[in-house]
């Protein structure tokens, strides 16, 4: 068993962990509400979004390979410093955002299973993660983070055990119910908000620039490019598509779980990934309680490095610094100095009792309003021959890029003109 475990993490690439990070504990939390509130009727977004999600990670996976460089650093090669700078800054907020929300969801669940008080648990997961990050070497790091995406399984399980109606899931995911109403499809903005998020982006981009220093390719990233062959895009292509079908299959049985369990009983008002493994206990058992709340844990220990870690990317290289996990600490002090301190003020910013769900509702909008041309940047830099030569995207992903362009920017609007409704309504 534990040999087949080796082969089967020795050949997961970023494209992988990429997907396995997009279901953080906030991604959990958002995941659980569908299913408490909606039941089964929102299932058909997981097929929805899947194809929209393989096609911008494959062009930011291409980018990446091709130019030798991260999103941020072809970005300001190629377009105006202020495109780069609009763009970064808001990738920074948000991310570091959904740090504090990850980091208090993982601290409430190791308080529920371990005691202790919830701020010793987010002092410690906090000083983990840092070390982790900062003094690990980039191919035991990105082992770790291999092994730590396996944890996701744990909601497969945790649907099986709930005993769901595979008749009923299936119509749902094939025939979609789509109501007209306002909390539906503000939910729905949600989860596109939760499932294609602007962080992913930069960090798979830099994710197999870092394969290929690895790999000996390249000295380090961002000098020279690169020699690419169709085999290595062609792999590249398969684990992302592998990655981003994990992805959504896990956001699938979350919602399959609590749609059993909490919507079943009535239970509608899911507030936060841990409150949603605590009412899972008395109607699923203490297992499924158990394997959901390691679960955020789990996925939190992956989601945060790679939170912070897309903000050092972006940041370092629109600031010209030296970069890269796969340097050590004392050669890309700007690139670690970035990810502790995102680390530590989304830390601050969980103990200072902000409210999570208020600041991932936010994080959401930003990142309704981020991802849309952060997109159009990518499909242009994917058809731009002079920066990827014959590795331009196909016809197929151009079409699928721009329509998923249209509905996240719809997304966002609707997203923000909610905001300004309740900020208005609450003065």
């Amino acid at each position: 068993m534990l040999t087949i475990l080796k082969k089967i993490v020795k050949k997961i690439g970023p494209g992988f962990v990429t997907g396995a990070a997009d279901d953080d504990p906030s991604g959990i939390a958002t995941y659980s509400q569908t299913g408490a509130v909606f039941g089964f009727s929102q299932l058909w977004l997981a097929l929805f979004s899947f194809p929209f999600m393989v096609v911008i990670q494959q062009m930011c996976g291409r980018i990446g390979m091709v130019t030798g460089k991260g999103l941020a650093g072809v970005i300001r090669t190629h377009y105006p410093k202020p495109v780069l700078y609009i763009a970064v800054s808001l990738l920074v907020i948000t991310n570091t955002i959904n740090i504090g929300a990850d980091l208090g969801a993982m601290a409430a669940s190791a308080q529920m299973l371990l005691g202790l008080s919830s701020i010793f648990w987010l002092l410690l997961i906090t000083a983990v993660i840092i070390i982790l990050e900062v003094f690990i070497s980039y191919k035991k790091y990105s082992k770790i983070l291999k092994y730590l995406a396996l944890t996701l399984f744990t909601y497969v399980l945790t649907a099986f055990i709930s005993k769901p109606n595979w008749g009923a899931i299936f119509q749902n995911t094939v025939l979609p119910q789509i109501e007209f109403s306002s909390e539906y499809m503000l939910n729905i903005v949600a989860i596109l908000g939760t499932t294609i998020s602007p962080y992913l982006f930069f960090w798979q981009t830099s994710q197999e620039v870092e394969e290929e220093v690895a790999d000996g390719k390249m000295i380090e990233m961002g000098v020279g490019k690169p020699f690419v062959r169709q085999k290595n895009v062609t792999n590249m292509d398969w684990d992302t598509i592998v990655g981003m079908v994990f992805s959504q299959a896990i956001m699938f049985f979350i919602i399959i779980t609590t749609a059993v369990t909490l919507h079943a009983n009535g239970i509608t008002n899911i507030e936060s990934a841990s409150q949603a493994a605590e009412a899972l206990r008395p109607v699923a058992g203490d297992f499924a309680y158990l394997l959901f709340t390691v679960g955020i844990i789990g996925t939190g220990l992956l989601a945060v490095p790679i939170l912070a870690g897309s903000s050092a990317y972006a940041v370092s290289e629109t600031l010209g610094l030296k970069e890269g996990l796969s340097k050590k600490t004392g050669l890309a002090p700007g690139f670690y100095g970035v990810i502790a301190a995102s680390t530590l003020i989304g830390m601050a910013i969980s103990w200072m009792g902000i409210d999570p769900i208020k600041a991932l509702y936010y994080a959401a909008a930003l990142n309704g309003l981020t991802a849309p041309p952060l997109m159009v940047l990518i499909i242009l830099i994917s058809n731009n021959k002079k920066i990827m030569g014959k590795y331009v995207s196909k016809k197929f992903g151009n079409i699928a890029g721009w329509i998923i362009v249209l509905f996240m920017s719809m997304a966002g609007i609707l997203l923000l003109v909610d905001l300004i409704r309740n900020i208005v309504s609450q003065q």
